[in-house]
């Protein structure tokens, strides 16, 4: 296979930013799974900003959380939902990209940045699957989240065509 090729696969590119993956995605806290797929179509459920360690972040957005803040947040959700993917599909490479996010900002009544904080989740996708990390997206802000976390985060991505033939065998 071309080096080339290989250089820009989202395995390689995820690798290259340094990030490491937790082991496993943050379990579910409800009656539903972190992945669904329905034929090309991959669906995430709503993920938190949970460390890799199993610490849960936590804080309302514009009071007890900054912009700045949430903003790494959300890029840490994003790697949550990367790390179910890969849970689901053992390799990013198996992901063609992101289809769309929608963002979830727990903030203040008068808190309005809310793109700015999922911009976080957005930018980390684009830079692992470059042109096919761009995405649709709508963002807003929520009077409260489960747990109180600052951020949640659902995606639909596609199944890779390779991977999607793969699946048909």
């Amino acid at each position: 296979m071309d080096t080339d090729a290989l250089a820009s696969t989202p395995e390689t590119r995820f690798a290259a930013l340094g990030i490491t993956l937790p082991k496993t995605a943050p379990a579910p806290i409800g009656s539903f799974r972190n992945v669904r797929c329905s034929g090309n179509m991959i669906y995430v459920s709503g993920q938190g900003p949970v460390r890799a360690d199993g610490t849960l972040i936590q804080g309302k957005v514009g009071s007890e959380v900054t912009a700045e803040e949430a903003r790494e947040h959300a890029k840490l959700v994003a790697v949550n939902i990367l790390t179910a993917l890969r849970d689901a599909f053992g390799s990013l490479d198996r992901v063609g990209g992101v289809v769309k996010l929608l963002g979830l900002v727990n903030a203040d009544p008068d808190f309005e940045r809310h793109p700015f904080v999922i911009d976080g989740a957005s930018d980390l996708l684009a830079e692992i699957f470059g042109e096919a990390g761009i995405h649709a997206r709508s963002s807003f802000g929520v009077g409260s989240l489960p747990n109180r976390i600052p951020v949640e985060i659902e995606a639909i991505f596609e199944v890779a065509a390779s991977a999607a033939v793969d699946q048909a065998r």
